[in-house]
């Protein structure tokens, strides 16, 4: 059946006109939909250019370029290594690229009298890194922490990189690999409170606050800044920002900013003679001008209105990066502007440190960090690149069975048209920013590379659309780059994945996740270790689901039900399941052999014992997986969650602390005992 030139218009524009729901039914998108979708859009517009803005070609691929137009045209392509070749082709004809052309970005152009087409051909391997042990076939586990619910006895109240560096050489001491982290991407210093690290104001920069401010030489050389340390003051304030239950953000930046002011003092008359400060800043150019910027002003406008959130509320002329107003102000708040940009300059500087600290300790992935699917709708990303992300829509997931009216996450997302046609330089960026200084890069939503559900401005997550990226493109970007940077990738893959990214994935060397609550086939059983895949991390939990205590004893049904999320009839239903799911736990450990024989074999009469704890990471230590990630809130029984899906005021997520500190955690003799335990079976 031929489409109507709507359809039409929204098929080219990478609109789907269907769907399969949660059932399995196909869904079609109502025509109000997709023209509101298509006008959010900069869809390419008039005839197409005689070669296209971006060119992928994978591995041994044949390589070679089709010319459109007509005519003859004169080329010349630069190499990244700056080797130039030329010639001329006719329009219509295939030009056969230069042969042995180096992995890498390559610049081609094409002239014909005065006008000019510029493509950027690039040459990208099949797979993405994989370090050495687990190619050789070793199997390693680490650490999963949210940074920020560290306690220890030396940070202001929140986790932060002085922690990490000390839990690396605990888990390292442990027989551990690498410390997995939530994202650290830049939030709102100014406005704490928007805690969230899957809403951040830019992916491209460092949350502040992680900065372990004891550690950074101006503050310890200030005598301003240690009088204010050593105040009766500071320190009452220190001590209850340490012992909230919750993590006080606005407590945790008054302090840390405070202390940064001092400690700018002490370094600002030296700052321009700090040759790595200075490249820092040559290297970062105008995104991190555009970062500080953003902050120093959020910071004057929250001190002026404490409601006003993001460039939305600001007046007119400082909506965007290029407005004279915002120019004018950069140029009367030029140390403002540093100020900020020098806490981007600690924070990498104490991660890098991090770093280097788990390669010294020889561990294979280190550290591994997450990339969220995307940022705040008006913070520093679309404040200055509004072309690239679109506020005409939201991305979110369309309804199913646990959510009738589907979701809206309140992320723009990114423009597919607007990446393409800048060469995708935006996502190598990203990817740059994110896989520096770690082993690992987890990539949450990965479907996001093959599509994501838009929702237009206004309307619920019901009325959005599946729109589709270049999944073959962004996937060979990323073999690229983490070949480069030697950064191996994770894709969160839980929940509905489409059929036709599976494959891609897997061939393109991004790990699965294998979460053992979800491990289980059609009649309820538990998957046994040897059926998971090797090209995978295995885990018994994430930060949107309970804990191995939590799920043991219901706790999160209970929270629920506290939190007025459920329906009677449907708790009723989940409680039933959950005893199912117990039960079907205990026989799937029963038949590992990671039990006991003579233990229990009803769930309702088994406790969370630690012998019983140590046999569920028996059992997760023993999976095929490559990788294990283990949370050390299941270690020492924590119920509570970080998050509570569906919820925001509801329940103070992003901010549950640990109920222990890192010392103790290290010090337990039962959590030595359970590690040691994960350690001989992850060899076996």
């Amino acid at each position: 059946m031929s489409l109507n030139k709507l359809d039409q218009t929204a098929e080219s524009a990478g609109i789907a006109l269907h769907f399969e729901n949660a059932r399995g039914e196909q869904q079609t998108i109502s025509d109000e939909t997709k023209q509101a979708l298509i006008a959010v859009m900069d869809t390419p517009a008039g005839k197409a250019p005689p070669v296209p803005p971006v060119k992928l070609f994978i591995a041994r691929a044949r390589r070679e370029l089709l010319i459109g137009g007509e005519g003859e045209f004169s080329w010349q392509l630069i190499t990244e290594q700056g080797k130039r070749h030329s010639g001329t082709v006719q329009g219509g004809d295939t030009l056969l690229l230069p042969p042995r052309l180096a992995q890498g970005y390559h610049q081609f152009s094409l002239r014909k009298g005065r006008k000019q087409w510029d493509s950027r051909l690039i040459m990208a391997p099949r797979r993405c890194y994989l370090p050495e042990p687990l190619a050789q076939g070793e199997k390693r586990w680490g650490a999963l922490v949210q940074l920020y619910t560290l306690r220890s006895d030396h940070n202001w109240g929140i986790g932060d990189f002085g922690d990490l560096k000390q839990m690396l050489g605990m888990v390292a001491a442990q027989g551990g690999d690498f410390i997995g982290l939530n994202p650290l991407h830049a939030l709102y210093p100014a406005q704490p409170e928007h805690a969230s690290p899957y809403s951040p104001t830019s992916r491209r920069w460092l949350n502040i606050l992680y900065i372990d401010v004891s550690q950074v030489a101006a503050f310890q050389q200030s005598a301003a800044a240690q009088r204010w340390w050593k105040s009766a003051k500071t320190r009452k304030a220190l001590e209850k920002a340490r012992a909230a239950e919750w993590v006080d953000y606005s407590a945790v930046a008054t302090l840390k900013l405070t202390a940064l002011r001092f400690a700018w003092q002490q370094f600002q008359p030296q700052a321009g003679n700090d040759a790595d400060f200075q490249a820092f800043i040559a290297e970062a150019g105008e995104h991190l001008r555009h970062q500080a910027a953003f902050d120093g002003i959020l910071a004057e406008r929250s001190a002026e209105q404490q409601q006003a959130w993001g460039w939305e509320t600001w007046p007119e002329g400082w909506r965007s990066a290029d407005e004279p107003a915002v120019t004018a102000w950069c140029a009367q708040h030029e140390d403002e502007i540093q100020f900020w940009s020098w806490l981007q300059w600690l924070a990498r500087q104490q991660f890098a440190d991090c770093w280097h600290y788990s390669q010294q300790l020889k561990m294979s992935v280190g550290l591994y960090r997450d990339l969220a699917v995307g940022v705040a709708e008006h913070g520093a990303e679309t404040w200055q690149d509004p072309q690239l992300y679109k506020l005409g829509a939201s991305v979110g997931a369309p309804p199913d069975p646990l959510g009738p009216l589907g979701q809206n996450w309140g992320l723009p997302p990114l423009d597919p048209h607007v990446l393409r046609a800048r060469g995708y330089q935006p996502f190598i960026d990203l990817l740059r920013a994110n896989m520096r200084d770690c082993g690992a890069l987890r990539i949450d939503h990965v479907m996001s590379l093959l599509r994501l559900w838009w929702i237009p401005h206004g309307e619920g997550a019901d009325k959005g659309a599946y729109v589709s990226y270049p999944v073959e493109d962004l996937l060979a970007i990323l073999a690229l780059e983490s070949q480069r940077q030697r950064c191996m990738v994770i894709g969160e893959d839980l929940g509905t994945v489409p059929q036709e990214i599976v494959k891609m994935l897997r061939d393109s060397g991004v790990f699965s996740w294998k979460v053992l609550f979800f491990e289980q086939d059609k009649q309820g059983h538990y998957r046994q270790p040897a059926s998971y895949p090797r090209q995978s991390i295995a885990s018994a939990s994430t930060h949107d689901l309970p804990t191995l205590s939590g799920f043991w004893q219901a706790e999160d049904l209970a929270l629920g039900e506290q939190l007025g999320m459920y329906q009677d009839e449907a708790l009723a239903s989940m409680r039933e399941q959950r005893c199912g799911q117990k039960q079907a736990l205990l026989d799937a450990l029963h038949q590992a052999g990671v039990m006991p024989a003579r233990s229990a074999t009803r769930a309702d009469k088994q406790t969370l014992t630690p012998a019983f704890n140590q046999a569920i990471h028996r059992f997760l230590a023993r999976t095929d997986s490559a990788l294990l990630g283990l949370q050390p809130e299941d270690w020492m029984g924590m119920t509570t969650p970080v998050n509570v899906p569906g919820t925001s005021d509801e329940y103070p997520n992003w901010r549950r602390k640990w109920t222990f500190s890192l010392e103790q955690a290290f010090a337990d003799k039962a959590v030595s005992k359970l590690l040691e335990v994960v350690s001989e079976a992850r060899k076996a």
